[in-house]
């Protein structure tokens, strides 16, 4: 290994939880990027430090949560494999308060065959939220599998529709 590149795993990993109104919430950043948001993972790594980027990202989820924010301005570097990454690149696309479905995504990425791969891709998402995996619809607009609970996913959605047109 050369001089100064650090393996993943070598990485300084901070963290912090947070209560949020949909309960707790993990944040974990490298101290550059954010890298996870979760509400259900368990498995604290790394070290639990106050930190002003895991901060900011608390704040800008409250105030998503209050209907007070539209889209985020953090920098995060979710972590997965070049599929993965495919996938929730092209869900943030998917703007405040639409929907789309798993077929339409497999679509944009060019493989419309791969509704199931951008299903379990979406399951992976590490950073719920602000990856919009949540606005992923099945094809016949009912809710599907969502990591953190289709209960979170229907107050998500439920909340972008009440705010579209108020801010």
């Amino acid at each position: 290994m050369k001089k100064g590149i650090k393996k993943m795993n070598e990485q300084k990993i901070i963290y912090q939880n947070y209560l949020l109104s949909i309960g707790k919430v993990i944040i974990q950043s490298d101290e550059k990027s954010i890298i996870r948001i979760s509400a259900s993972y368990d498995k604290e790594k790394g070290i639990q430090k106050d930190n002003r980027l895991l901060n900011q990202a608390a704040e800008q989820l409250k105030e998503y949560l209050e209907g007070k924010r539209k889209e985020f301005d953090l920098p995060f570097q979710p972590r997965g494999t070049e599929f993965q990454e495919k996938v929730w690149k092209e869900l943030c696309k998917v703007p405040y308060g639409k929907t789309a479905t798993y077929q339409e995504i497999a679509e944009r990425i060019g493989n419309k065959k791969a509704c199931r791969a951008v299903g379990m891709a979406c399951g992976k998402n590490p950073i719920f939220i602000v990856i919009p995996c949540h606005r992923i619809i099945g094809k016949n607009g009912n809710l599907t599998g969502y990591a953190e609970g289709l209960e979170i996913k229907q107050k998500l959605l439920s909340l972008e529709r009440e705010n579209t047109f108020s801010m």
